[in-house]
């Protein structure tokens, strides 16, 4: 059987994106990976990186080789200057996100590798986007996803994403919380290959509530749902302090956290991947996963981005469709 199809897109193209797909050249991967993006501007990058990559296009896409990368020209709509934005080219960045979509939809492609995005000045372009995440779920028509990073031996999913800490509380219901651990259950199972996945669950206030005396949620929303999802055979742990949950799950391990916020869960994993996190959306009918950083328009062009992030990225998008399940 041949490798699977993967499809990167190379986000933001005054960013660091065409810098990491240049320096892919380097690497021989277990997969045959086609790049989106514009051709020219990935040559150009990578003349400045002094990289000497052989660039092949066609509807074949062959194993993935060292010294060499496929692509789908996708053009930018005006020249593209290493650190310097344009909100002309937001047109461009959408454009990657929309062929990825539709070939991970028909079949052409078995996962989707996306490389970081400004959504900054996709917005200024007139653009309603908050991210990767709510744009592929809104245009694959998916109702809920679950925003999940993995890495330093650990998987981190949130219960809320890109929400004010003030909204967080009234957004965590009884429905939410119910949706997002089904979501979270059912894809460890069907695409991480866990039989039964044991998933340790934050409470949202500090020490869980201190039994209502710092907060209700726990008792009144959290509790309630892990008690009806048990029943339903779920394996649960929590709700846990979120201040002890993960030096807890080193001596009683788990297959994933799920944490109330972004802030509560995410700054242990970036710790504790030491920059090669993997961002994976959970819910799409199809396989997704990205980098855990964003453009550094800084590093574009100077050679310094680092590339461990978005090769974690592949990696685990490469072991997902060895599954053979979505």
């Amino acid at each position: 059987m041949r490798p699977p199809v993967i499809a990167l897109t190379a986000g933001e193209p005054a960013g660091i994106g065409p810098d990491l797909c240049v320096a892919l050249a380097r690497e021989t991967l277990d997969c045959r990976l086609v790049v989106l993006g514009d051709i020219d501007v990935l040559r150009t990058r990578a003349r400045a990186l002094g990289e000497d990559t052989e660039f092949t296009q066609g509807e074949d896409v062959p194993l993935h080789r060292r010294g060499a990368l496929h692509v789908r020209h996708r053009p930018v709509a005006v020249p593209v200057t290493p650190g310097t934005l344009d909100r002309a080219n937001s047109t461009h960045v959408l454009a990657l996100l929309d062929a990825a979509l539709a070939g991970c939809m028909d079949g052409t492609y078995r996962a989707v590798v996306t490389a970081p995005v400004h959504k900054g000045v996709i917005n200024d372009a007139g653009f309603a986007f908050t991210g990767h995440t709510e744009y592929l779920a809104d245009h694959s028509g998916t109702k809920r996803v679950v925003m999940m990073l993995a890495g330093g031996s650990l998987r981190v999913a949130l219960a809320t994403t890109h929400l004010p800490l003030r909204a967080v509380p009234d957004a965590i219901t009884p429905e939410l919380l119910t949706e997002v651990i089904h979501i979270l259950d059912t894809d460890l199972r069907a695409k991480f290959g866990i039989a039964r996945p044991r998933i340790a669950v934050a409470g949202l206030n500090p020490h869980a509530g201190e039994s209502g005396h710092l907060g209700r949620e726990e008792i009144d929303v959290i509790e309630p749902v892990l008690a009806r999802l048990r029943e339903e055979g779920l394996d649960l742990a929590g709700p846990l302090p979120a201040d002890t949950l993960f030096s807890r799950i080193r001596h009683d391990p788990c297959d994933a956290v799920l944490a109330m916020y972004h802030d509560q869960g995410l700054p242990v994993l970036k710790y504790a991947s030491f920059g090669a996190g993997v961002n994976v959306t959970l819910g799409l009918p199809f396989i997704r996963t990205s980098v855990d950083h964003g453009t550094a328009l800084d590093l574009a062009g100077t050679g310094r981005a680092e590339v461990s992030s978005l090769l974690a990225a592949i990696a685990m998008a490469v072991e997902m469709a060895g599954q053979g399940i979505v």
